[in-house]
């Protein structure tokens, strides 16, 4: 995946510091499964000093499935409520059956997903919370043949932490597993161990 740098600090802010560069850096280096189309989106400039952003669609046979975003957030100075001074924030929502709302375990099923992707990526983090929802939506009237829809929405943050030789975290493995959650609750089978993931011509397109 590569996406234009492009950092946002908020006014009066010094220099971009070299720790959110090379965080940054290595948000861009993430390798997301071809169904996925990434490109950077405008990052909050209010929430911390300095932040970046990616936006995400996953398409099955040109339809769009699901879609996500994923921000990094740094403090310099720290936050407490992060324990650290990076911090990462994610949206992710796909579509389900229409059945599926009704189940009691699909919100903490859905919440598993992001630990488990994250897990299954390597990337360390700490302080995670965050939410399940899920919406359906039922036709009337007129627009009652495009019959019911569902979907599930989920909100998260973590801490990413770093490797004890290192100050900075490697957020590649935490964008990776973002992707990794969004392409799970669309429905999509688990790459198989071995395979490759590399970006495909959609993203790149989208990218350059």
């Amino acid at each position: 995946m590569v996406v234009r740098q492009e950092t946002h600090p908020t006014a009066g802010a010094p220099t971009t510091p070299p720790e959110f560069r090379e965080a940054v850096a290595s948000m861009q280096s993430a390798k997301l499964r071809p169904e996925i189309f990434c490109e950077e989106m405008p990052a909050p400039q209010r929430i911390a000093p300095f932040s970046f952003a990616l936006s995400a669609d996953v398409t099955i046979d040109d339809t769009d499935v699901g879609t996500g975003r994923i921000i990094l957030l740094h403090d310099p100075a720290g936050n407490d409520a992060w324990d650290g001074t990076f911090r990462c924030v994610a949206y992710a929502r796909a579509e389900i059956d229409l059945d599926l709302v009704t189940d009691p375990m699909l919100a903490e099923v859905g919440w598993s997903w992001l630990a488990e992707a994250l897990d299954a990526h390597g990337a360390a983090y700490a302080s995670m919370s965050g939410t399940v929802t899920r919406v359906a939506t039922e036709s009337f009237g007129g627009m009652s043949d495009e019959g019911g829809t569902a979907q599930l929405e989920l909100r998260a943050s973590w801490t990413p932490c770093a490797d004890a030789d290192s100050d900075v975290p490697d957020i590649a493995p935490h964008v990776e597993a973002w992707g990794e959650l969004m392409c799970t609750a669309a429905g999509l089978p688990p790459v198989p161990e071995g395979v490759a993931v590399m970006p495909s011509r959609r993203g790149q397109r989208g990218n350059r």
